[in-house]
């Protein structure tokens, strides 16, 4: 059992072991993620891993992303506090909470009903209200007349579907992982123009498929 001390300790070498030295050095991102107490998203048997530099299981099928890769994230995209985000892949809800304390509002899909629940409730108790929880499959898309000034699809896919491209509003920006097997790479998508995209490839990783996505059954959140 971890004590309150230990915690901190483990929090602060966290961001200064692992987050710092992978070029996250936004102090915006590094105050939010110092913050969140990261070990309130992660289940009680796992609650010793919960600032390792690994996924940490969710459960049988699932995990959270290591803490470097969620920073990364969250940097690269540059969320401004006006900002509107979707994301695709609640999880636990600790990236949902990140997005929610960095921007203005959030949407989040989840393919199971009870992380969701999970997750909202997680999410409650920070007392973040900017959220809104949604279940359902988006592996092919979702709620396409709906824009955004961030997309983050937090699960590979083998191609990005077009539709969320076109869900970005000008100048929003996308990260996605794409590629199958271990040739998968990191992407930032941002809208430059009503029919322009650039894309920026950002490093190589390796990360299970989103549920339903050519059949695979695994989700990285």
């Amino acid at each position: 059992m971890m004590t309150e001390l230990d915690i901190e300790l483990a929090r602060s070498n966290m961001v200064e072991q692992q987050i710092r030295p992978w070029d996250v050095l936004d102090q915006r991102i590094l105050d939010t993620i110092t913050q969140l107490p990261r070990e309130r998203f992660v289940a009680e048997q796992y609650k010793n891993l919960a600032f390792s530099d690994m996924q940490v299981p969710i459960n049988e099928d699932q995990v959270m992303m290591e803490p470097k890769l969620e920073a990364r994230i969250l940097q690269t995209l540059q969320i401004e506090p006006e900002d509107r985000i979707l994301e695709i892949g609640t999880g636990t809800g600790y990236l949902t909470a990140c997005l929610a304390l960095l921007g203005n509002e959030v949407v989040t899909v989840d393919i199971d009903p009870e992380l969701s629940r999970q997750a909202q409730q997680g999410v409650a108790e920070q007392g973040l209200e900017n959220v809104a929880f949604q279940v359902g499959d988006a592996s092919e898309g979702w709620n396409r007349d709906d824009e955004f000034d961030v997309i983050v699809i937090t699960g590979s896919l083998p191609e990005l579907p077009e539709s969320y491209k076109q869900q970005l509003k000008k100048n929003g920006r996308l990260f996605v992982i794409e590629g199958e097997g271990v040739l998968m790479e990191a992407k930032l998508i941002t809208r430059t123009g009503k029919f322009d995209w650039s894309v920026e490839s950002l490093f190589e990783t390796c990360l299970p498929a989103l549920v339903n996505t050519r059949n695979t059954d695994t989700f990285v959140f």
